[in-house]
């Protein structure tokens, strides 16, 4: 079966070899790319938790803070392992890999929060939280002149459904989680599977789980 993986060029190679591993044909067309929005600091000083929901996230917290996090949460396995090879201990994973998740997990009171995240990021987590937050980097929607052919194509971020559409693409897809989900039904697109984990490792089982049923 053949895979279109859609991640950032910089982002795609762990989610290829993994759906290699798993016996996957892949055939990878970036339709997001991801652009830092600054190389200031960002002062993590005076806060009790930062909050990351991504790998691009923790990585401009790595490069970019301006002492070590007094503690550190993870919206998911994925993150938390992009934050410890970046050296970072992680206190707090939430469970449900949502902001809704991560803020379930939280204890009360929060102290203060900083959110480290993407322009344009949900606000449910600094409303509920009542955190501050720091816009890291920004994700860009790519055009491109045409789609490979696949069997399915995974998509694993909002901006990456609207950009597949936008080329013409209308699945079948397998969505990283419920805003993708959300974002790719909008713009017209079957998606066909959700992850369960919200994250590489949950991409591959819902791969692996949608072609063992659509082969029964």
């Amino acid at each position: 079966m053949k895979v279109l993986v859609t991640r950032s060029a910089e982002q795609a190679r762990p989610l290829s070899d993994a759906l290699r591993a798993r016996g996957f044909e892949v055939v990878e067309r970036p339709l997001i790319a991801v652009e830092p929005l600054s190389d200031e600091p960002i002062e993590v000083e005076g806060y009790d938790h930062v909050v990351v929901t991504s790998a691009n996230g923790a990585r401009q917290l790595a490069l970019r803070a301006s002492q070590r996090p007094a503690r550190i949460a993870a919206i998911g396995p994925g993150t938390a392992d992009a934050l410890a090879h970046a050296g970072f201990d992680v206190d707090l994973v939430a469970g449900v890999h949502t902001q809704e998740g991560i803020v379930d997990a939280f204890p009360r009171p929060p102290g203060r929060v900083l959110f480290v995240g993407a322009e344009g990021a949900r606000s449910h987590l600094v409303e509920e939280l009542e955190a501050d937050f720091v816009a890291a980097y920004r994700t860009v929607e790519l055009t491109v002149d045409d789609l490979p052919d696949a069997d399915v194509v995974l998509l694993a971020s909002s901006s990456a459904a609207r950009a597949y559409a936008r080329a013409g693409g209308r699945g079948p897809a397998i969505s990283i989680g419920p805003q993708t989900t959300a974002a790719a039904r909008e713009a017209g697109i079957e998606v066909v599977a959700e992850a369960q984990d919200h994250d590489v490792r949950g991409l591959v089982d819902s791969a692996t789980a949608w072609r063992a049923s659509s082969h029964s």
